[in-house]
């Protein structure tokens, strides 16, 4: 299968790439990146056949269906990843938690966050990729708190790659900013910046995009990628887990193979969501997937208005952080398949240019007919939290965010499907906070308070990050990005 660029092309580069191709180098003519030519599509007989199959012949299977180019010995390298989640024949366990009401748990893996599904096998297959081609790459990563974790665990001595990861100083909790601080390798470097997410994600970008930058990389035999879901290679490994929540709702008998069901996603970037945006279009049966934002809601108001602006507006801080984003990068690939490459270039030059875009009446129409969206606000989600708790059930303030959406939103008497995108341990004062009124003075305090609450233990992993040694210390403005990442290669 082949990959186009989102925003046409420029004349200077392919018109389309291989699979490889678009996940070593991501980014596309005038700054867009790259999705498939075609949605391959299964039918019901592929779902039939996958309920008897584990998740890693799942994710195979649809590995074959996209007809990546990579070695099967690879893809059996990378899938082989899925062995260090808590179930390895079970890597995402789906939860009922009320009244036709299912949690998705997607935090089972090493860092306890949904990135770890994706980028497990994808560190894997582009380090694999880079060694059979005898090159070197340097991997950008731009983090709101859960990509940077999971991107230097999977990379981390990893041959010919370096790492280069971008985190907002104070804009992630304080177990997500230890989980990458204390990371030692040698192919790693953890920059902090003073300001948000957007200004890592804009200043990726920006060095993905830049012929100077490329050539001065190219003086030092290294070659450029990413490890943000602007790469395919992120998205392709996420759709995966919509089809097994949907085949696990069968397999426990909520559902009949064919019903619809609701996908209900907190969003911040959108990669998620297009996950499910790409399984609903192969063929998986949804009615609509419910997009949940917290305050920082752009995409509840293009959603809902067809507007997506970004004048005078600022970034708000919450108690659910990897969603404090005003530039989510994945919608540019929904706009592609619905309005096509012109009108997705003529759509995110406003956005850059003029901070706006508007949807005319036909296209707003079109992107309701597959979303629907609500955001929560802070205390909204301290409540949410607190009441699924007494009801038996812990869960982050992502997770709590899609309480308020689907309560709003899935108006239908189907099942619908919550993806939990974080173990309470990444979020536990904010957590804490929500069950008891009490501000904790430590994080390493709240986790105690919540595990004495629900009769569990810290893990052990988690407990010992506050006592390793803080091995990355650079905090940069955003203007000097550039000059460290230079320096550290």
């Amino acid at each position: 299968m082949n990959f186009i660029e989102t925003r046409g092309n420029d004349g200077s580069r392919p018109v389309s790439v291989s699979f490889s191709q678009a996940i070593l180098n991501p980014m596309s003519s005038f700054g867009g990146i790259y999705a498939p030519e075609v949605i391959p599509r299964f039918g019901e007989t592929f779902l039939k056949e996958s309920l008897d199959k584990d998740y890693k012949a799942l994710a195979r299977d649809i590995l074959d269906i996209f007809q990546v180019d990579i070695p099967g010995e690879l893809v059996e390298a990378a899938l082989a990843t899925y062995d260090r989640f808590d179930d390895p024949a079970n890597p995402v366990p789906v939860v009922k938690i009320g009244d036709r009401l299912h949690v998705s748990e997607l935090y089972h893996g090493p860092t306890r966050a949904f990135k770890d599904m994706a980028l497990q096998p994808f560190g894997v297959i582009l380090s694999g990729l880079a060694q059979a081609r005898d090159e070197h790459y340097l991997i950008m990563a731009a983090t709101s708190g859960d990509t940077g974790p999971a991107a230097l665990d999977t990379f981390r001595n990893k041959p010919n790659i370096k790492v280069a990861c971008l985190y907002p100083d104070g804009g992630t909790s304080d177990v997500q900013r230890l989980q990458m601080v204390t990371e030692d390798a040698d192919n790693l470097k953890v920059i902090g910046i003073h300001g948000n997410f957007d200004d890592a994600q804009a200043a990726l970008k920006r060095l993905l995009g830049s012929d100077l930058f490329r050539a001065t990389l190219v003086e030092k035999h290294t070659q450029l990628s990413a490890a943000n879901s602007v790469n395919f290679g992120r998205i392709i490994f996420q759709l995966i887990y919509h089809v097994h929540s949907y085949l696990e709702l069968v397999r426990q008998g909520h559902i009949q193979l064919g019903d619809k069901v609701y996908m209900v996603v907190p969003s911040g970037n959108f990669g998620n969501a297009l996950g499910g945006y790409y399984a609903w279009q192969m063929g998986l049966p949804v009615e609509k997937i419910v997009i949940a934002s917290n305050a920082n809601n752009v995409l509840t108001d293009l959603i809902n208005t067809g507007a997506y602006d970004l004048r005078d507006r600022q970034l708000i801080g919450t108690s659910s952080p990897a969603m404090d984003i005003l530039k989510s990068s994945n919608v540019e690939r929904v706009l592609f398949h619905l309005f096509g490459a012109a009108r997705t270039r003529e759509l995110m030059r406003q956005l850059d240019e003029e901070k706006y875009y508007q949807l005319n009446e036909e296209e707003r129409q079109a992107m309701q007919a597959l979303f629907c969206a609500d955001f929560c606000t802070d205390e909204e989600g301290k409540a949410y939290i607190k009441e699924y708790f007494e009801q038996g059930y812990l869960m982050d303030p992502h997770t709590a965010t899609c309480m308020k959406a689907h309560a709003s939103c899935c108006d239908q008497p189907l099942h619908a499907i919550v993806y939990s995108t974080a173990e309470w341990t990444k979020f536990s004062p904010s957590i804490a906070n929500a069950l008891t009124g009490e501000v904790d003075a430590h994080d390493l305090d709240a986790l105690k308070t919540i595990a004495r609450l629900a009769g569990t233990e810290v893990p052990e992993r988690i407990k010992q990050l506050f006592s390793k040694p803080i091995a990355q210390k650079t905090l940069v403005n955003k203007e000097d990005i550039e000059k460290e990442v230079l320096a550290f290669l």
